[in-house]
């Protein structure tokens, strides 16, 4: 077995190799002037196993396009087999056609994955679980609930707690965390009257004198999060913290997060924001380095996955 890292998250690949105690292959992954990117390994890596560890993030572009030239590069080496681990999965949200005549980019990108060379993919928290039916070929897609749910008994010591689904889309994530805590569930009902903004019709569920746990699979801008912060304590909650997967935070979401409501931000490190939040008090992040890490080990000795998720 052996690890490859792309560029978009060469902090979290370094904390996964540590884990494992297997140095990171080496390799050469630069652009040429004209902004092409250029990929070269830089070691023997024929009949290895090999995870390419690289998250689709901004800029979602050149971050795809160096992981399909890795896999590319990786299968013209032959490596005996390639598993393609991306802690964000990019392009993601459009899964399906909500208004006619537009892409489903989750499924080109899907596409564009497996004609590249990869035999597995590795995930977290796909913003929807279908997309895994749009590969052919094995989908690991592992759930960040488990960290949230050690962080929130150890942080959080008020047992009057609420999960809360910042939509009807992420009833499903916030019941599973709700489970882990044994607490109840209320839902946010939102409305989009355009892309990127969002309003709060209405809060389904009582949470009066409540700590309201909201958890998420993406934060984006930050005005779904904060509208829904909003609301919450509108409604009498006593504190909202908020547990989200993938940080985007694009544009004045940071700023957002700060001056808003909310009490505490925990996201996690398949973006690297640690450079953008280290000043920012009311947002923190843990790693899902030994889940990712744990699931390599478990894929690479044939052992089973599903056992992280209990």
């Amino acid at each position: 077995m052996k690890i490859i890292t792309g560029n978009s998250n060469k902090n979290l690949s370094l904390k996964i190799s540590k884990y494992l105690k297997n140095r990171l292959v080496r390799s050469s992954i630069r652009k040429f002037s004209d902004g092409e990117i250029y990929v070269e390994i830089n070691e023997n890596i024929r009949g290895n196993s090999i995870f390419v560890i690289q998250s689709v993030s901004s800029p979602a572009n050149d971050n795809l396009m160096e992981l399909l030239l890795c896999i590319d590069a990786l299968k013209r080496s032959s490596a005996k087999n390639i598993t393609a681990v991306i802690p964000y999965f990019g392009y993601a949200r459009q899964d399906r056609k909500v208004v006619p005549r537009t892409s489903i980019s989750a499924k080109l990108v899907s596409n564009l994955i497996t004609k590249a060379g990869a035999d597995r993919v590795v995930t977290i928290d796909l913003h929807a679980g279908q997309i895994q039916g749009f590969f052919d070929i094995p989908v690991d897609n592992l759930f960040a609930t488990p960290i949230f749910a050690r962080h929130v008994r150890k942080k959080i010591k008020n047992k009057n707690l609420i999960c809360v689904a910042p939509d009807v889309g992420g009833t499903e994530r916030a019941r599973a965390l709700g489970k882990f805590l044994h607490a109840g569930l209320a839902i946010i009902d939102k409305r989009r009257p355009a892309p990127g903004k969002s309003e709060v019709m209405n809060v389904i569920g009582n949470v009066k004198g409540k700590t309201c746990i909201i958890v998420d699979d993406i934060i984006d801008s930050g005005g779904t999060i904060v509208n829904a912060a909003n609301a919450l304590t509108d409604r009498g909650a006593k504190e909202v913290h908020v547990y989200v997967t993938h940080g985007v935070l694009s544009g004045k979401a940071v700023q957002k997060i700060k001056n808003s409501k909310i009490k505490r931000l925990v996201i996690t490190d398949t973006i690297d924001n640690s450079d953008r939040v280290k000043s920012v008090k009311n947002i923190e992040i843990l790693t899902i380095s030994q889940l990712v890490g744990e699931a390599i080990k478990r894929i690479s000795n044939s052992t089973s996955v599903s056992d992280l998720f209990r």
